[in-house]
């Protein structure tokens, strides 16, 4: 079984310079280990997902832009997440406000191509049956 995923999960981009945390905003939530539980939705950039250090991914304008302007020199950019959906997948028969559980082993997709995964779910023993 997975284990759930929670506020303060470790999450990493696959173009991106450092990890970052997951931020779960309290609403009506769950705990698991005293931390609230994440759901596919907590997928907001700048408000669930924080920016992970440089981008260097050349569909990221920025990133492309510099990379031109240093003759072709990949030039990593400042992290600014753009994620596209929620999470895939989730735990459609646990539910939080309504939503699937977001488990380990999710990720969703940046659309500088990225994509954004959980290193560490922010649980150690919590499994979502």
């Amino acid at each position: 079984m997975p284990l759930q995923v929670t506020t303060e999960a470790s999450i990493v981009c696959s173009f991106g310079s450092e990890p970052s945390e997951l931020t779960v905003v309290p609403q009506v939530r769950l705990a698991a280990e005293g931390r609230l539980t994440a759901t596919v939705m907590d997928c907001v950039p700048l408000e669930n997902i924080l920016p992970f250090g440089e981008c260097s991914s050349l569909a990221n304008p920025e990133v492309a832009s510099a990379t031109a302007a240093a003759d072709g020199a990949l030039t990593p950019q400042p992290c600014v997440p753009a994620v596209i959906g929620p999470w895939e997948p989730g735990e459609p028969r646990v539910r939080i406000n309504g939503q699937p559980a977001l488990i380990e082993g999710s990720v969703c997709r940046c659309a500088w191509l990225g994509v954004v995964s959980i290193d560490m779910p922010g649980t150690s023993h919590t499994e979502v049956k």
